[in-house]
């Protein structure tokens, strides 16, 4: 369009000209992704489960089910697949944000070259917002120095309110508004619980938006964290199902199957595969353990009630505004139900990354607290073996207990059918596409001049109002952790592979251990739809060409190397770009300093702290880290120095006889490892050991996985240990504090620590 400006002398002799702000095309929805988190594909009760969700059913009710959707498997891959279109190993997350290692498909980092959604978006008019878990930023960049390339404001979201890692406790999260740490707007006392935060924020940040400029278009990416562990939720909606589960886990499997069955989740006729060896019978556990266990699924269904009805808060908003017949809903879950509870489950998950399981006395001990403040819990795999009915296996898997979770799509003015299911087989990667169909905008070439890659997804839309439209797509690989599957226009073909990842599952499950000692299994979905009957042997044609297509697939999407474990990727991880840090030199009052950043504390450290303390004596907080579910601490309790050491909930404390006298003091917090693991722990006033003790094993080598930062003078959340409550901020001065790793000391330094650990 040729243009109309024209300048002259004065304003009356010149015409203006205006550049237009970007607007979406005519009839473009505005878009509400809900990713909910580790929830099984028969979890939801409109896909046969028996957990109530009314609000999701609603959905389901008055939109479409997707019976053959697919995910990756595992969190950080499946939510780069939604955001880009692509395969989770082409856009660099093979695997977890928190290990990036020195290989294209497992850095960790979306490029540039696959633009997300909210930045497509954005750039045709859009307004974007996320909220929730957001799981994307590697390793390096998750602390307040950023780079902030990759949190949410980097990849394209105008807003985000949320927490960056994998989990958070839902009473006491860390949260991030946009590119800054910020507090909770209430403490866990108060009553508050994360997915009602979330789900208020959300609501808030439409409001505000659409006060501001009616009927702009949105993009609300709303990910509650929730179904992951801890299982946490409010005690009155717990309550509710106290009971239902006493029946047990082969019961539940039963009734929903038959529910799936009438449902069209499951084909009718399909048989239900036997009941694995590595899943106890019901009937055959003892009546405490019973009990344990069935407290446990209460707790989890009383989680997802909850997150239900803060999805309803959120809907009924958009309902009451006019904004939910045009906005296009889909909701999906990341991956299939988890067993990171182990075979017993987990009154404290932090366990899981650790490959420890929980002690069946402390288990039954402590039962009452799972879903409060107490517990960081999760449940026994035999409700995650269920809650994937009918599948095998669960999240990290590439047999369909992983990789197959519900898809719902509500869009009244653009889907006329009403609670159908469909059959087209479908992934992550279809999301946004499907999205931009719908919207009527093109996927760009280029952005910010760097040129796209392929998407490799296809659009949805066609099966919106045609239940017969071809699948999307006739090929999609699957690998997660050396478990790998290819589906390609029916069949399915899925390894044996077990791994390292979980000694019990190396121990209980059968399978391959070694990749290349892996066996191909072939299914053929249409007949088989559980993979419960291996037909390879009968077709090894189709076997071969499926297992050479699965490596043609490997080769293009940058799926190799492979590797199987957690822990083995670290001598590939990539090295902290500011180098290896042995000392850090901490300030008092400031926000959470990130534990991945702090120097290593599990060969031995040092923490020392200069303060004043006034004439009346001082009390709280010297340094805090993590919590009472694993977390360490050094403060004050009527004066006298205490250390703590929370290790899975169990304390170590080490206590001062003696208030600290007025005036300046020194007080060190030492701690070396012997070569069996744990070891000698001392407090130090002024020079002079005042407290001695031992820790009896390792410390972890991460205090907590959704991560709580160090915090100085003060604590938040959850205390360390019952001695104080936070934010017991330190009534004295604190001058200096500085946290130390011990084999970066002078060779003196170590020698006079080992001294003085040395009991007398």
């Amino acid at each position: 369009m040729p243009s109309t400006l024209r300048i002259g002398r004065t304003v009356p002799e010149s015409t203006p000209e205006f550049d237009p702000l970007p607007q979406p095309p005519a009839g473009a929805p505005n878009v509400v992704v809900i990713v909910l988190d580790d929830l099984g594909f028969a979890q939801l009760g409109c896909f046969g489960g028996d957990v109530d969700t009314p609000v999701i059913d609603g959905l389901a009710a008055r939109g479409l089910r997707y019976r053959s959707f697919h995910v990756t498997a595992l969190c950080s891959p499946t939510r780069a697949c939604v955001l880009t279109g692509r395969n989770h190993h082409a856009v660099g997350m093979g695997f977890l944000t928190d290990i990036p290692t020195g290989f294209p498909g497992y850095n960790g980092r979306i490029p540039r070259s696959a633009a997300t959604l909210p930045r497509i978006l954005k750039d045709t008019g859009y307004s974007t917002f996320a909220v929730g878990k957001w799981h994307l930023v590697p390793r390096w960049e998750q602390s307040a120095s950023g780079p902030f390339d990759r949190w949410p404001l980097g990849l394209g979201f105008e807003r985000y309110y949320g927490f960056l890692g994998g989990d958070t406790n839902q009473w006491a999260p860390e949260l991030v508004q946009d590119n800054g740490f910020v507090e909770p707007p209430a403490t866990p006392d108060e009553g508050y619980h994360l997915t009602e935060d979330l789900a208020d924020r959300a609501i808030r940040l439409i409001q505000d938006q659409q006060q501001a400029t009616p009927g702009k278009r949105f993009l609300l990416y709303f990910t509650p964290g929730a179904m992951h562990a801890p299982h946490q939720a409010p005690a009155d909606w717990i309550e509710r199902f106290q009971g239902r589960y006493d029946a047990g886990w082969e019961a539940y499997r039963d009734s929903t199957f038959a529910r799936q069955q009438e449902l069209g989740i499951v084909r009718s006729g399909a048989p239900l595969p036997p009941q694995p060896p590595w899943i106890p019978r019901w009937n055959d556990l003892p009546d405490g353990e019973r009990r344990i266990y069935a407290r446990m699924m209460e707790v989890y269904a009383g989680f997802l009630a909850h997150t239900d009805h803060q999805i309803g808060r959120l809907l009924g908003f958009l309902r009451d505004r006019a904004l939910l017949d045009d906005t296009l809903v889909l909701l999906i879950s990341d991956n299939g139900a988890s067993a990171e509870g182990g075979p017993r489950g987990s009154h404290n998950e932090h366990r899981f990354t650790h490959d420890m399981l929980d002690d069946p006395a402390e288990l039954a001990a402590r039962a009452h607290e799972l879903g409060g403040h107490r517990a960081y819990n999760h449940y026994a795999w035999g409700w995650a073996w269920a809650g994937n009915t009918p599948f095998r296996l669960w999240k990290r898997f590439a047999w369909l207990g992983g990789v197959r979770t519900p898809l719902i799509a509500h869009w009244p003015k653009g889907i006329t059918a009403r609670g159908e299911v469909r059959t087209q087989f479908c992934h992550a990667i279809d999301l946004l596409p499907t999205i931009l169909d719908a919207a009527g905008i093109d996927a760009p070439k280029v952005v910010d001049g760097v040129p796209q890659q392929r998407i490799d997804g296809a659009s949805l839309k066609p099966t919106f109002d045609d239940a017969q439209a071809p699948n999307p797509r006739p090929t999609q690989y699957f690998e997660m952790m050396g478990s790998r599957a290819l589906w390609h226009d029916g069949w399915k073909v899925t390894t044996d592979h077990v791994g390292r990842q979980l000694t019990v599952e190396r121990e209980q499950i059968p399978g391959s251990s070694e990749l290349d000692d892996d066996h191909w299994a072939l299914f053929r979905l249409d007949d088989d739809p559980a993979e419960a009957q291996d037909v390879g042997a009968q077709y090894a044609d189709v076997l071969r060409r499926m297992v050479d297509l699965w490596w043609a697939e490997a080769g293009s999407n940058q799926v190799l190397p492979l590797d199987d474990g957690f822990l083995t990727r670290a001598v590939a991880i990539e090295p902290s770009p500011w180098g290896f840090r042995g000392r850090a030199d901490l300030v008092a009052g400031g926000g959470p300093v990130s534990e991945i950043l702090l120097p290593a504390m599990g060969g031995g450290f040092r923490f020392t702290t200069e303060v004043v303390v006034p004439a009346e004596g001082a009390s709280g907080v010297l340094v805090a880290l993590g919590d009472w579910n694993n977390g360490w601490a050094t403060y004050l309790v009527d004066g006298r120095p205490t250390v703590a050491l929370s290790l899975f909930g169990d304390v170590v404390r080490v206590a001062a006889d003696q208030p600290l006298a007025p005036g300046a003091r020194r007080v060190e917090v030492l701690f070396r490892r012997v070569r069996e693991g744990g070891g000698p722990l001392a407090i130090r006033v002024d020079g002079d050991v005042v407290a001695r003790g031992v820790v009896p094993g390792d410390l972890p080598f991460r205090w907590q996985i959704g991560g709580t930062g160090l915090l100085v003078g003060r604590d938040r959340g959850f205390p360390v240990c019952d001695d104080y409550r936070p934010p017991a901020p330190f009534t004295g001065t604190i001058t200096s504090a500085v946290l130390e790793s011990l084999g970066v000391l002078p060779r003196d330094v170590q020698d006079e620590i080992k001294a003085l650990l040395r009991r007398e």
